[in-house]
């Protein structure tokens, strides 16, 4: 597999993204216009109501985003005219039938050109309304493999999940595709119909009580988690992403399916340049809060394994995936976990000592060393409570966030990735595709990735006024 079947393969595709504003979405966009500029059309479906709005969030929170930097420095004046001949911003919604696409031409069209979907809109939020989640995550994977299955020469689907669908299971876990109905509680049984009429039950509930929305938000953010840990799921956010797999999977038809299932998202380890991140996510909170002073210890369990992966060796795996895909010419929908537990683990504790190392020689504090005061070496606790340690801090969105990230800074789990290891195969040996599309987790030095390149891409990147 040289370089050029893997630039051959995107040459002249036609590709829609869902959730193009996305900080996963943004990296693989930017991926494929610089390594295959001659790729026919991309469809970037944007959440908005015209073409005037759909522009402007184009404009501003993709294609204006340093991450796009390389490109506009070689394309100079002409990237604005390379970008209005290969890329479609398309104004919708993924929680409506055909994305609630109004211009029926437009539709049209799409069915005939586009050749793969990369399903990558979401809502991350961990504690999202339950509502706004199913919409988008469940429903959104619904009525996208729908639109799949209109589009006359669909190739693949790719849909992105999150490898904690898995909930809070232990050990090795493998790459498994779930069945419909499937749940983590031998105890319950689950029906997604039956959690859409639950939904409309509630708030139809609240609208007849008058409830404000700061009230139905309260609520429907509590009776997500609800549902979610009834069937073992420890938030809303995991529980309807395992039931959009569940949803592609029964739905695909003939449609070869692939799922990629990320662990968590970090900066670039190399790609388009080291260190880009936006806004500070999941473990990164962490990272920031204590570089800044506010926090000295955190929930967690030291002991345990962290599963981080650089944003572009998931695009990468995407990418290659697809491509493994068009040449075995399989219809068997494939599951991918892409992370780093199993091949190159680093533990909390591992990170704790790399924190302190990277701050006490890069200060954020104005007041570092000038006032005699040095970082207090950061802990993960097991036994953390942030009454006990911040009483002032009490009800407040540090608890929010202790409570949401718990189950994921004491996770046993290490994920299998036999799968993603057969596309590493694939393009080992091939120096100029390993080089390019690098997804081999072994490739990072985490104490020289940490200190050199995410650190340093957290204060450049995110903790800068937003552009």
């Amino acid at each position: 597999m040289e370089l050029e079947s893997v630039l051959h393969f995107l040459e002249n595709k036609t590709i829609l993204v869902t959730g193009a504003t996305g900080f996963l979405a943004k990296v693989f966009v930017e991926k494929i216009l610089r390594c295959q500029p001659n790729i026919k059309k991309l469809y970037l479906l944007l959440r908005a109501t015209d073409t005037e709005s759909v522009s402007h969030r184009l404009h501003h929170e993709v294609f204006g985003k340093k991450l796009f930097k390389i490109q506009r420095d070689k394309w100079g004046e002409k990237f604005s005219s390379f970008l209005s001949e290969k890329v479609v911003a398309v104004a919708g919604d993924v929680s409506l039938h055909n994305f609630g696409i109004k211009d029926q031409i437009l539709i049209e069209e799409m069915l005939e050109e586009i050749d793969i979907i990369v399903h990558s809109a979401a809502t991350t939020r961990l504690d999202e309304r339950f509502d706004v989640a199913m919409d988008t995550n469940t429903m959104g994977a619904y009525n996208a493999i729908n639109f799949a299955k209109m589009c006359h020469k669909i190739e693949f689907f790719l849909q992105v999940s999150t490898a904690y669908v898995c909930g809070e299971a232990k050990g090795q876990i493998p790459e498994k595709p779930f069945l419909m109905g499937q749940t983590l509680k031998s105890s319950s049984e689950l029906d997604i119909n039956l959690e859409k009429q639950l939904i409309m039950k509630k708030l139809s509930e609240l609208q007849s009580q008058n409830a404000n929305q700061e009230t139905i938000t309260s609520i429907m953010k509590e009776f997500g988690t609800i549902r979610a840990n009834l069937h073992g799921w420890p938030n809303t956010y995991v529980f309807t992403k395992a039931m959009g797999e569940m949803v592609v999977t029964n739905m695909k038809g003939n449609i070869p399916l692939i799922i990629t299932r990320p662990t968590v998202i970090i900066g670039t380890l190399s790609e388009p340049f080291p260190g880009w991140i936006e806004d500070v996510r999941t473990i990164d909170y962490v990272f920031v809060e204590y570089f800044k002073g506010a926090i000295t210890s955190f929930v967690g369990n030291p002991k345990i394994t962290a599963d981080l992966i650089p944003v572009d060796m998931v695009t990468n795996s995407m990418i290659i995936a697809m491509l493994v895909h068009s040449k075995n010419n399989t219809s068997n929908n494939l599951i991918y976990h892409i992370g780093t537990s199993l091949r190159n683990p680093i533990k909390l504790s591992e990170i704790q000592d790399i924190m302190h190392l990277y701050i006490t020689k890069n200060p954020w504090l104005k007041n570092y060393g000038k006032s005699g005061t040095l970082y207090e070496k950061f802990t993960f606790n097991p036994n953390y409570t942030e009454d006990l340690e911040f009483p002032h801090y009490k009800g407040s969105r540090l608890k929010r966030i202790m409570n949401m990230y718990r189950p994921y800074l004491h996770f046993e789990g290490i994920f299998d990735d036999k799968n993603t290891e057969k596309l590493r195969m694939a393009i080992k040996g091939v120096g100029s595709v390993e080089r390019k599309f690098n997804l081999d987790p072994k490739s990072i030095d985490w104490k020289e990735y940490l200190v050199n390149v995410h650190f340093p891409g957290l204060l450049k990147y995110s903790m800068q006024p937003k552009m």
